[in-house]
């Protein structure tokens, strides 16, 4: 088997910036220069990706940096691809970095006659070449049972731990964290024990799909900073409902802590009036023009946990060393200092 050298960055379209991002950051820890490889990504005429890389990667370590977020089936497309030209290409190893894994809400099927979608991407992904997937706060943690390959799930609420210790230093003693339903709650009470906090559910029934008929909060948040824990936040719809009701029942003020920001159709909208004082999400997801001016999201880079993970991976030493916010606090130094 041929040397793995050292690693290498290739992107496809769907998050350039947080591409940029990592790279510059492994510049940062290595003390060297690294760059994307040099490669072109377009598109006929007809939709059809093509994909040509520039640079030799005969037995080098290649990391794939592509989320599968909107559009979903042309950056899943451009990522196979992508995988497919470094396999014929002789790369040693390719690994996939998929900050937001796409069709994961798809993992099980809840009706007759209805695909198990993430099972289907999975294989796509495997058939195209990808030796490993590094990932980050996958939908539902048995899609690492959909690979028949390595996967790493990181996770975001170790980022958010010293985000919370850092903003509200002051108010540690009135945090209440809260789940915005009944399947939430293992990612909640996980940010929860690392900050010290109590954990409140907010329990929702459906009239019919896609319409919250009734809302009921499990737990005293009466005078509590309330912060709202997620994975993905799509329309917004029902988070915001849940921060008034919250409010409703006595909470001081409201915030929520969601790690993938898809944010389509009405959200963004929604988010500026609704009555949270903050929307936090991590860059997995490039941000629009929309989400980046609106007063009431901020982001938090990703980038310093991948750059270390991706470097890991290729040392062969600890990824699961970054689920602990000890480990990270000094890959975050340069925004949460002391």
């Amino acid at each position: 088997m041929a040397q793995i050298n050292e690693p290498k960055l290739i992107s496809g379209n769907a998050n350039r910036p947080l591409a940029a991002q990592v790279a510059r950051r492994m510049t940062m820890h290595r003390g060297r220069a690294v760059d994307l490889v040099d490669a072109r990504v377009e598109r006929f005429n007809d939709g059809e990706i093509f994909v040509e890389v520039f640079e030799n990667v005969r037995g080098e370590d290649m990391f794939i940096i592509q989320p599968t977020s909107n559009p979903a089936n042309d950056n899943l497309m451009e990522l196979c691809i992508i995988a497919d030209a470094l396999r014929r290409s002789s790369a040693a190893r390719i690994t996939a970095v998929i900050p937001y894994f796409g069709y994961a809400r798809q993992d099980r099927r809840s009706k007759a006659r209805t695909p198990i979608t993430a099972k289907l991407v999975a294989n796509m992904i495997v058939e195209a070449g990808v030796e490993r997937i590094l990932t980050l706060d996958l939908h539902a943690t048995q899609i690492q049972g959909f690979f028949d390959i390595p996967v790493d799930n990181l996770y975001a609420s170790p980022i958010y731990a010293l985000d919370v210790m850092h903003n509200f230093k002051d108010q540690r003693d009135d945090i209440m964290v809260v789940s915005p339903d009944v399947g939430g709650v293992a990612r909640a009470r996980d940010l929860a024990q690392r900050i010290g906090a109590p954990l409140s559910i907010v329990d929702k029934r459906r009239g019919k799909p896609g319409e919250v008929a009734e809302m009921t909060v499990i737990g005293d948040v009466k005078d509590r900073t309330c912060l709202i824990v997620d994975d993905i936040v799509d329309t917004a719809g029902t988070l915001c409902k849940a921060a008034e009701v919250l409010l409703e029942h006595g909470a001081k003020e409201v915030h929520a802590y969601i790690t993938h920001g898809v944010l389509s159709g009405p959200a963004v909208d929604r988010v500026s009036k609704s009555v949270m004082k903050n929307l936090v999400i991590t860059d997995t997801i490039q941000a629009t023009d929309a989400v980046k001016n609106c007063a009431n999201i901020r982001i938090v880079p990703t980038a310093p946990m991948f750059a270390q993970a991706i470097l890991n991976t290729s040392n062969g030493t600890s990824v699961s060393s970054l689920f602990n916010h000890e480990t990270l606090g000094p890959i975050y130094e340069g925004m949460y200092k002391g």
